[in-house]
């Protein structure tokens, strides 16, 4: 039983019951309010006050006692005011006889009192009856209690209603709260939370709900709020991730820092990744130590993960090692990637395997790589699809691969299933695979629209064919008969561009193009050189012409070398045309020969009747 009705806050506040006659409780009860030297004088004002026959002193210095542990003084006054109808003594009474194992006479004493009108005494029966079982007994005297405006009474009737499953729970804890009550508000700013999002494992490193939008996430907050100020330190850790999530850093490491000095171990952890966030790794280091010693698992992986970033392989071991015993399955998938990394691959394994068995979706993906890479496709498949279901998207996209590899109709309809649900997701490759898929079927319109979301998530393959796909519904040019064009860039060249950009060869040798065409010859040849350098041999082969045409043959020559090298036959025949005209028709012939092999077929075609030419004048 709760002493004074609520043990919790007699230990934490040292506040005592306050009843209506019992005036003088609110001083008596905050001894940090005074000190050794002014509680004296006021026991021998009390006890001079007993002897002149004052029932309430009698009550008082009962009360003061009780507080001060010393039960055996305390029992007489608080007998004797009892004795003379003060209901708050028989309150305290029931207490004192509580704390020494008299339960059911303590609770004979707590009726009295209760039925005398004592709001904390229906408290402390009505808790009396629910730790016995009784519930119907508990509901009546918590509600007695409740309905009289008592704080601890309304958060027990709460609790017992929400047991229960009663709707009428909330009613009460608001009651509670509204009244001061720091659990009360921290547990319905809780509920507020679940109406808008689910217990989530969350990138802000906390592990706590964090609600989204609406009036109910401000009365969360509000109530968080409350609750942190009285000190409750998961109240302050959840307003911390609210403030966080907002982008109220500063608001939010303060929060933190009160519940982690609190010893809240997830808000320790909370404030390291907001502290390595701005840059602190140093002062990050010492919360997670921190967190980590006292048990939180995702504190000693980021711990693991730091040493790891330092090359401190052995002690990352020994943190992602104490991660795991703490429960947390992202220790085990840490561990096999630091052994993967490291070309551990048999242990690698061992610790994804432990991971996925626990239901770690991303180690089961990695696991399913791992056994796709040394040719067991059989076994990584389950893998890949235990990840997938479980959410992984890169699962979801590596099982669309793995689909798609074995080229049977009904396995791309399977592929492209799993392409779908990975884009579906945000995953960019995944929607590019779709877009290419969707082209070759013929369904251009929702290819563009796959593709369009694939380029704008950051892939240079997805602008360069939606560039493509744009570039193929661009209307010829109108010839202009008088005055200067001036060229309006495209949507399609704009996404050429942005390929480009990103270091695409064929994007790059299609904007080199473009530029040439309206006659930027200085941005042209930009581009080709920029893809040339990149290994394109059409870049290379491009970059050749320009030059040419410029008057820098030899220049040329050395571009159309790397092309031709590179198997493009174009730029080979265009060797052999160089070196018979400089009148080296053994060279010219050499590259003729190779223009014949590379083709295509015109260039072969031509290359032959070159090639046959200069084997002439050779021979001549």
């Amino acid at each position: 039983m709760d002493v004074m009705g609520d043990k919790a806050t007699l230990l934490e506040t040292g506040r005592f019951v306050q009843s209506a006659e019992f005036a003088q409780s609110a001083d008596l009860g905050q001894s940090s309010d005074r000190d050794e030297t002014g509680e004296a004088a006021e026991e021998a004002r009390l006890r001079l006050a007993v002897e002149a026959g004052e029932v309430e002193a009698m009550s008082v210095l009962g009360a003061m006692l009780l507080r001060r542990g010393d039960l055996d003084a305390a029992e007489p006054y608080l007998r004797g005011a009892t004795t003379a109808g003060d209901r708050a003594a028989a309150n305290n009474l029931g207490v004192l006889l509580h704390q020494r194992g008299y339960a059911e006479d303590a609770a004979g004493w707590w009726r009295i009192a209760a039925v005398a009108g004592s709001a904390a005494a229906a408290h402390a029966l009505g808790r009396h009856h629910r730790e016995r079982g009784d519930e119907p007994a508990a509901e009546y005297w918590l509600r007695q209690s409740a309905e009289q405006g008592h704080a601890l009474g309304a958060y027990a009737l709460a609790d017992l209603l929400e047991h229960r499953g009663d709707g009428g729970a909330e009613q009460w804890m608001r009651a509670a709260a509204e009244r001061g009550h720091r659990e009360a508000a921290y547990r319905l700013a809780r509920a507020l939370d679940r109406r808008t999002m689910p217990e989530a494992d969350g990138d802000n490193g906390v592990g706590v709900a964090v609600g989204v939008g609406g009036s109910t996430e401000g009365e969360a907050e509000q109530w968080y709020r409350q609750a942190a100020a009285r000190g409750h330190r998961r109240a302050a850790l959840h307003l911390g991730a609210i403030l966080e999530k907002r982008g109220e850093l500063k608001e939010a490491g303060r929060w933190y820092l009160t519940s982690a000095k609190d010893g809240e171990a997830r808000a320790a952890c909370a404030l390291g990744f907001l502290l390595r966030d701005a840059g602190d790794t140093g002062s990050a280091a010492v919360w997670w130590l921190r967190a980590a010693q006292d048990g939180d698992g995702n504190a000693a992986n980021a711990l693991g993960a730091l040493h790891a970033e330092r090359g401190e392989t052995q002690t990352a071991e020994r943190w992602y090692r104490a991660a795991m015993d703490a429960g947390d399955d992202n220790g085990a998938y840490n561990l096999g990637l630091l052994c993967a990394e490291q070309g551990r691959t048999a242990q690698a394994e061992q610790w994804y395997r432990r991971a996925a068995y626990a239901g770690h979706r991303e180690a089961a993906n990695a696991l399913a790589i791992l056994l796709l890479q040394g040719g067991d496709a059989t076994g990584a498949e389950p893998w890949f699809s235990k990840a997938a279901e479980a959410g992984s998207v890169d699962a979801a996209f590596n099982l669309g691969i793995l689909y798609a590899g074995r080229g049977t109709q009904q396995e791309d309809a399977a592929a492209l299933r799993w392409y779908e649900r990975a884009a579906a997701a945000g995953h960019t490759e995944a929607a590019l695979q779709i877009g290419i898929a969707r082209l070759r079927d013929g369904d251009e319109r929702e290819a563009e629209r796959h593709l369009r979301c694939a380029a704008g998530g950051g892939s240079a393959e997805a602008a360069y064919r939606l560039a493509a796909v744009l570039d193929a519904r661009r209307p010829a040019t109108p010839a202009h008969e008088l005055g200067e064009h001036v060229h309006e860039k495209t949507e399609c060249e704009e996404w050429y561009e942005r390929a480009a950009s990103q270091g695409h060869r064929r994007a790059q040798v299609r904007v080199g193009m473009l530029a040439a065409d309206r006659g930027d010859v200085v941005e042209a040849a930009r581009w080709y050189r920029a893809a040339a350098e990149a290994g394109s041999r059409n870049g290379a082969f491009n970059l050749g012409l320009l030059l040419a045409r410029e008057g820098s043959e030899p220049e040329a020559a050395v571009w159309w070398t790397r092309a031709a090298d590179a198997g493009h036959g174009r730029a080979a025949l265009r060797l052999a045309l160089v070196y018979a005209r400089r009148g080296e028709l053994a060279e010219g012939q050499r590259w003729a020969d190779r223009a014949v092999s590379l083709g295509p077929a015109e260039v072969s075609e031509r290359a032959a009747r070159l090639r046959d030419a200069l084997r002439q004048e050779l021979s001549a």
